[in-house]
């Protein structure tokens, strides 16, 4: 999929275990490790604000779009 999430560099930077992020955002550590893995399908604009209060970061921080990306259909 030619979006990436790069949850992970910014747990890395916060210094943030993906469980403590989860209990702080409002999901559920299995929910959070779809999304972080790149597996989601899509994220709601809640989530997405949630992740970005919690983390303190923008939305193009934790998303990006990768060129030459396959989309599965």
């Amino acid at each position: 999929m030619p979006i990436v999430v790069d949850i992970d560099v910014m747990l890395a930077k916060r210094k943030m275990s993906v469980g403590e992020l989860a209990e702080r955002v409002g999901i559920t550590p299995a929910n959070l490790a779809v999304l972080k893995n790149g597996r989601a399908k899509a994220v709601r604009f809640t989530t997405l604000a949630a992740l970005c209060d919690v983390l303190e970061c923008q939305p193009g921080d934790l998303l990006r779009w990768e060129a030459g990306g396959v989309e599965a259909g």
